[in-house]
Protein backbone atom coordinates (compact mmCIF):
# COMPACT_ATOMS: atom_id res chain seq x y z
CA UNK A 1 0.00 0.00 0.00
CA UNK A 2 2.94 2.34 0.62
CA UNK A 3 3.92 1.99 -3.02
CA UNK A 4 0.42 2.96 -4.14
CA UNK A 5 0.50 6.03 -1.89
CA UNK A 6 3.79 7.08 -3.44
CA UNK A 7 2.41 6.58 -6.95
CA UNK A 8 -0.68 8.65 -6.20
CA UNK A 9 1.42 11.45 -4.74
CA UNK A 10 3.47 11.59 -7.94
CA UNK A 11 0.36 11.60 -10.13
CA UNK A 12 -1.43 14.27 -8.09
CA UNK A 13 1.64 16.52 -8.30
CA UNK A 14 1.81 16.07 -12.08
CA UNK A 15 -1.96 16.49 -12.50
CA UNK A 16 -2.11 19.84 -10.68
CA UNK A 17 0.94 21.20 -12.46
CA UNK A 18 -0.12 20.10 -15.94
CA UNK A 19 -3.61 21.57 -15.66
CA UNK A 20 -2.31 24.99 -14.62
CA UNK A 21 0.39 24.91 -17.28
CA UNK A 22 -2.03 23.84 -20.04
CA UNK A 23 -4.39 26.75 -19.38
CA UNK A 24 -1.48 29.20 -19.31
CA UNK A 25 -0.03 27.87 -22.56
CA UNK A 26 -3.36 28.05 -24.38
CA UNK A 27 -3.79 31.65 -23.25
CA UNK A 28 -0.29 32.51 -24.48
CA UNK A 29 -0.89 30.74 -27.82
CA UNK A 30 -4.12 32.73 -28.27
CA UNK A 31 -2.43 36.08 -27.71
CA UNK A 32 0.76 35.36 -29.65
CA UNK A 33 -0.34 33.00 -32.43
CA UNK A 34 2.56 30.63 -31.76
CA UNK A 35 2.16 27.14 -33.22
CA UNK A 36 4.81 25.69 -30.91
CA UNK A 37 3.04 27.18 -27.89
CA UNK A 38 -0.29 25.73 -29.03
CA UNK A 39 1.38 22.32 -29.40
CA UNK A 40 2.78 22.67 -25.90
CA UNK A 41 -0.71 23.51 -24.61
CA UNK A 42 -2.12 20.36 -26.22
CA UNK A 43 0.77 18.38 -24.77
CA UNK A 44 0.06 19.62 -21.22
CA UNK A 45 -3.67 19.02 -21.65
CA UNK A 46 -3.01 15.44 -22.77
CA UNK A 47 -0.70 14.94 -19.77
CA UNK A 48 -3.46 16.20 -17.48
CA UNK A 49 -5.93 13.70 -18.91
CA UNK A 50 -3.34 10.96 -18.68
CA UNK A 51 -2.84 11.61 -14.97
CA UNK A 52 -6.58 11.32 -14.43
CA UNK A 53 -6.65 8.03 -16.37
CA UNK A 54 -3.81 6.59 -14.27
CA UNK A 55 -5.67 7.49 -11.06
CA UNK A 56 -8.82 5.90 -12.48
CA UNK A 57 -6.86 2.78 -13.38
CA UNK A 58 -5.39 2.53 -9.87
CA UNK A 59 -8.85 2.83 -8.32
CA UNK A 60 -10.28 0.16 -10.63
CA UNK A 61 -7.29 -2.13 -10.06
CA UNK A 62 -7.82 -1.99 -6.28
CA UNK A 63 -11.22 -3.71 -6.48
CA UNK A 64 -11.36 -7.14 -4.82
CA UNK A 65 -11.76 -10.39 -6.79
CA UNK A 66 -15.25 -11.31 -7.92
CA UNK A 67 -16.97 -14.09 -9.87
CA UNK A 68 -15.90 -12.81 -13.29
CA UNK A 69 -12.39 -11.79 -12.16
CA UNK A 70 -11.35 -14.43 -9.60
CA UNK A 71 -7.72 -13.28 -9.63
CA UNK A 72 -8.59 -9.64 -9.09
CA UNK A 73 -8.59 -6.52 -11.26
CA UNK A 74 -4.90 -5.59 -10.99
CA UNK A 75 -4.32 -5.48 -14.75
CA UNK A 76 -6.74 -2.56 -15.11
CA UNK A 77 -3.78 -0.31 -14.26
CA UNK A 78 -1.76 -1.87 -17.08
CA UNK A 79 -4.63 -1.39 -19.52
CA UNK A 80 -5.04 2.30 -18.71
CA UNK A 81 -1.28 2.79 -18.87
CA UNK A 82 -1.43 1.47 -22.43
CA UNK A 83 -4.29 3.86 -23.22
CA UNK A 84 -2.16 6.71 -21.85
CA UNK A 85 0.61 5.78 -24.28
CA UNK A 86 -1.87 5.77 -27.17
CA UNK A 87 -3.18 9.20 -26.19
CA UNK A 88 0.34 10.64 -26.01
CA UNK A 89 0.91 9.38 -29.55
CA UNK A 90 -2.49 10.14 -31.12
CA UNK A 91 -3.34 13.44 -29.44
CA UNK A 92 -0.01 14.80 -28.25
CA UNK A 93 2.24 13.84 -31.15
CA UNK A 94 -0.52 13.86 -33.78
CA UNK A 95 -1.86 17.34 -33.02
CA UNK A 96 1.66 18.77 -32.63
CA UNK A 97 2.70 17.37 -36.02
CA UNK A 98 -0.47 18.69 -37.66
CA UNK A 99 0.03 22.16 -36.18
CA UNK A 100 3.63 22.18 -37.29
CA UNK A 101 2.82 21.26 -40.88
CA UNK A 102 0.00 23.82 -41.08
CA UNK A 103 2.24 26.56 -39.71
CA UNK A 104 5.03 25.72 -42.15
CA UNK A 105 2.63 25.75 -45.11
CA UNK A 106 0.93 28.98 -44.01
CA UNK A 107 3.42 30.71 -41.70
CA UNK A 108 2.37 33.61 -39.50
CA UNK A 109 4.83 35.68 -37.49
CA UNK A 110 4.70 35.34 -33.72
CA UNK A 111 3.50 38.48 -31.93
CA UNK A 112 4.18 39.40 -28.31
CA UNK A 113 6.94 36.81 -28.14
CA UNK A 114 7.88 37.96 -24.65
CA UNK A 115 4.62 36.46 -23.38
CA UNK A 116 5.72 33.08 -24.75
CA UNK A 117 9.11 33.33 -23.09
CA UNK A 118 7.56 34.15 -19.72
CA UNK A 119 5.08 31.28 -20.01
CA UNK A 120 7.78 28.85 -21.11
CA UNK A 121 9.97 29.86 -18.19
CA UNK A 122 7.15 29.42 -15.66
CA UNK A 123 6.15 26.13 -17.29
CA UNK A 124 9.72 24.87 -17.02
CA UNK A 125 9.72 25.76 -13.32
CA UNK A 126 6.41 24.01 -12.58
CA UNK A 127 7.11 21.04 -14.85
CA UNK A 128 10.55 20.69 -13.29
CA UNK A 129 9.02 20.56 -9.81
CA UNK A 130 6.68 17.75 -10.87
CA UNK A 131 9.60 15.98 -12.56
CA UNK A 132 11.67 16.11 -9.36
CA UNK A 133 8.82 14.50 -7.38
CA UNK A 134 8.55 11.69 -9.95
CA UNK A 135 12.34 11.33 -10.12
CA UNK A 136 12.63 10.95 -6.34
CA UNK A 137 9.90 8.30 -6.25
CA UNK A 138 11.46 6.40 -9.17
CA UNK A 139 14.92 6.45 -7.57
CA UNK A 140 13.46 4.92 -4.41
CA UNK A 141 11.75 2.26 -6.53
CA UNK A 142 14.69 1.35 -8.77
CA UNK A 143 17.32 0.84 -6.05
CA UNK A 144 20.69 -0.08 -7.60
CA UNK A 145 19.31 -0.91 -11.03
CA UNK A 146 20.13 1.22 -14.06
CA UNK A 147 17.48 3.60 -15.37
CA UNK A 148 16.24 1.64 -18.37
CA UNK A 149 16.76 -1.69 -16.61
CA UNK A 150 14.60 -0.42 -13.74
CA UNK A 151 11.83 0.52 -16.17
CA UNK A 152 11.98 -2.91 -17.83
CA UNK A 153 11.89 -4.64 -14.45
CA UNK A 154 9.27 -2.37 -12.89
CA UNK A 155 5.74 -3.71 -12.47
CA UNK A 156 4.28 -0.32 -11.49
CA UNK A 157 3.90 1.82 -14.63
CA UNK A 158 2.33 4.80 -12.87
CA UNK A 159 5.59 6.31 -11.59
CA UNK A 160 7.78 5.84 -14.66
CA UNK A 161 4.95 6.94 -16.96
CA UNK A 162 4.74 10.28 -15.15
CA UNK A 163 8.53 10.55 -15.10
CA UNK A 164 8.86 9.99 -18.86
CA UNK A 165 5.93 12.29 -19.62
CA UNK A 166 7.48 15.05 -17.52
CA UNK A 167 10.87 14.46 -19.16
CA UNK A 168 9.25 14.74 -22.59
CA UNK A 169 7.50 17.91 -21.42
CA UNK A 170 10.78 19.52 -20.34
CA UNK A 171 12.42 18.63 -23.67
CA UNK A 172 9.36 19.95 -25.47
CA UNK A 173 9.64 23.27 -23.65
CA UNK A 174 13.27 23.58 -24.77
CA UNK A 175 12.29 22.82 -28.37
CA UNK A 176 9.38 25.28 -28.22
CA UNK A 177 11.68 27.99 -26.88
CA UNK A 178 14.22 27.32 -29.63
CA UNK A 179 11.53 27.39 -32.32
CA UNK A 180 9.99 30.67 -31.15
CA UNK A 181 13.35 32.35 -30.55
CA UNK A 182 14.87 31.39 -33.91
CA UNK A 183 11.71 32.33 -35.82
CA UNK A 184 11.85 35.77 -34.20
CA UNK A 185 15.59 36.39 -34.53
CA UNK A 186 15.87 35.09 -38.09
CA UNK A 187 12.46 36.41 -39.19
CA UNK A 188 11.58 32.93 -40.46
CA UNK A 189 8.11 32.14 -39.04
CA UNK A 190 8.29 28.60 -40.46
CA UNK A 191 10.76 27.72 -37.70
CA UNK A 192 7.95 27.99 -35.16
CA UNK A 193 6.20 25.19 -37.05
CA UNK A 194 9.44 23.22 -37.13
CA UNK A 195 9.44 23.49 -33.33
CA UNK A 196 5.98 21.89 -33.26
CA UNK A 197 7.20 19.00 -35.38
CA UNK A 198 10.17 18.58 -33.03
CA UNK A 199 7.74 18.34 -30.10
CA UNK A 200 5.75 15.72 -32.05
CA UNK A 201 8.89 13.62 -32.53
CA UNK A 202 9.67 13.74 -28.80
CA UNK A 203 6.12 12.77 -27.87
CA UNK A 204 5.98 10.03 -30.48
CA UNK A 205 9.19 8.42 -29.22
CA UNK A 206 7.96 8.64 -25.62
CA UNK A 207 4.61 7.09 -26.54
CA UNK A 208 6.22 4.17 -28.39
CA UNK A 209 8.48 3.43 -25.43
CA UNK A 210 5.61 3.56 -22.91
CA UNK A 211 3.36 1.42 -25.15
CA UNK A 212 6.08 -1.22 -25.45
CA UNK A 213 6.47 -1.45 -21.69
CA UNK A 214 2.70 -1.54 -21.10
CA UNK A 215 2.34 -4.32 -23.67
CA UNK A 216 4.73 -6.53 -21.69
CA UNK A 217 2.79 -5.96 -18.48
CA UNK A 218 -0.53 -6.67 -20.17
CA UNK A 219 0.75 -9.94 -21.63
CA UNK A 220 2.04 -10.96 -18.21
CA UNK A 221 5.52 -10.60 -16.74
CA UNK A 222 6.98 -12.91 -14.09
CA UNK A 223 7.99 -11.91 -10.58
CA UNK A 224 11.59 -10.85 -10.10
CA UNK A 225 14.24 -13.58 -9.64
CA UNK A 226 14.68 -12.45 -6.02
CA UNK A 227 10.98 -12.96 -5.28
CA UNK A 228 10.94 -16.36 -6.99
CA UNK A 229 14.04 -17.48 -5.08
CA UNK A 230 12.52 -16.42 -1.75
CA UNK A 231 9.32 -18.39 -2.45
CA UNK A 232 11.35 -21.51 -3.27
CA UNK A 233 13.43 -21.11 -0.10
CA UNK A 234 10.28 -20.89 2.02
CA UNK A 235 8.81 -23.97 0.33
CA UNK A 236 12.03 -25.96 0.70
CA UNK A 237 12.10 -25.29 4.46
CA UNK A 238 8.89 -27.23 5.02
CA UNK A 239 9.63 -30.76 6.33
CA UNK A 240 7.05 -32.32 4.01
CA UNK A 241 8.83 -31.02 0.91
CA UNK A 242 11.50 -33.23 -0.61
CA UNK A 243 12.34 -30.66 -3.26
CA UNK A 244 10.85 -27.35 -4.41
CA UNK A 245 11.38 -27.82 -8.15
CA UNK A 246 10.52 -24.38 -9.44
CA UNK A 247 7.95 -21.64 -9.76
CA UNK A 248 5.85 -20.11 -12.50
CA UNK A 249 4.65 -16.61 -11.64
CA UNK A 250 2.89 -13.66 -13.23
CA UNK A 251 2.15 -10.13 -12.08
CA UNK A 252 -1.49 -9.17 -12.33
CA UNK A 253 -0.73 -5.87 -10.59
CA UNK A 254 2.26 -3.98 -9.18
CA UNK A 255 1.90 -5.73 -5.82
CA UNK A 256 -0.17 -8.76 -6.86
CA UNK A 257 1.53 -11.97 -7.95
CA UNK A 258 -0.04 -15.29 -8.87
CA UNK A 259 2.42 -18.15 -8.30
CA UNK A 260 2.37 -21.81 -9.26
CA UNK A 261 4.77 -24.06 -7.33
CA UNK A 262 6.08 -27.39 -8.56
CA UNK A 263 6.90 -29.51 -5.51
CA UNK A 264 8.11 -33.06 -5.05
CA UNK A 265 6.73 -34.17 -1.69
CA UNK A 266 8.15 -36.82 0.60
CA UNK A 267 7.07 -40.24 -0.70
CA UNK A 268 5.47 -41.42 2.54
CA UNK A 269 2.99 -38.53 2.82
CA UNK A 270 -0.74 -39.10 2.72
CA UNK A 271 -3.18 -36.80 0.93
CA UNK A 272 -4.24 -35.06 4.20
CA UNK A 273 -0.57 -34.45 5.06
CA UNK A 274 0.04 -32.89 1.64
CA UNK A 275 -3.00 -30.66 2.13
CA UNK A 276 -1.66 -29.59 5.52
CA UNK A 277 1.68 -28.74 3.93
CA UNK A 278 0.00 -26.58 1.29
CA UNK A 279 -1.93 -24.75 4.01
CA UNK A 280 1.30 -24.11 5.92
CA UNK A 281 2.94 -22.70 2.79
CA UNK A 282 -0.01 -20.43 2.08
CA UNK A 283 0.02 -19.13 5.65
CA UNK A 284 3.78 -18.54 5.61
CA UNK A 285 3.72 -16.72 2.28
CA UNK A 286 0.75 -14.59 3.36
CA UNK A 287 2.80 -13.47 6.37
CA UNK A 288 6.25 -13.06 4.79
CA UNK A 289 5.31 -12.21 1.20
CA UNK A 290 1.86 -10.58 1.02
CA UNK A 291 2.45 -9.71 -2.63
CA UNK A 292 1.81 -13.41 -3.41
CA UNK A 293 -1.97 -13.08 -3.59
CA UNK A 294 -2.70 -16.52 -5.10
CA UNK A 295 -0.72 -19.75 -4.73
CA UNK A 296 -1.22 -22.97 -6.67
CA UNK A 297 0.78 -26.07 -5.78
CA UNK A 298 1.35 -28.97 -8.17
CA UNK A 299 2.81 -32.24 -6.85
CA UNK A 300 5.35 -33.13 -9.50
CA UNK A 301 8.46 -35.26 -9.92
CA UNK A 302 11.66 -33.32 -10.46
CA UNK A 303 12.28 -34.91 -13.85
CA UNK A 304 8.85 -33.92 -15.14
CA UNK A 305 9.41 -30.32 -14.01
CA UNK A 306 12.83 -30.17 -15.68
CA UNK A 307 11.42 -31.35 -19.01
CA UNK A 308 8.68 -28.73 -18.80
CA UNK A 309 11.14 -25.99 -17.87
CA UNK A 310 13.42 -26.84 -20.81
CA UNK A 311 10.45 -26.78 -23.18
CA UNK A 312 9.54 -23.28 -21.98
CA UNK A 313 13.16 -22.11 -22.30
CA UNK A 314 13.36 -23.51 -25.83
CA UNK A 315 10.17 -21.70 -26.86
CA UNK A 316 11.58 -18.43 -25.45
CA UNK A 317 14.78 -18.79 -27.51
CA UNK A 318 12.75 -19.36 -30.69
CA UNK A 319 10.84 -16.13 -30.08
Amino acid sequence: MAGHSGSKRVIYAALAGNLAIALTKFAAAFFTGSSAMLSEGVHSLVDTGNGALLLYGMRRAARPPDRTHPLGHGRELYFWSFIVALLVFALGAGVSFYEGVIHIMAPEPVVNAKVNYIVLGLSFLFEGSSWLVALKAFREQKGRLGWFEAVRMSKDPSIYTVLFEDSAALLGLVVAFAGILTSELLAIPELDGVGSIGIAVILGATAIFLARESKGLLLGEPASPEVQKKVLVIAQEDPAVQRANGILSVHIGPEEIVAGLSIEFEDHLTAPEIEACVERLEARLKKDMPEITRLFVKPQATGTWERRRKAIAGASEED
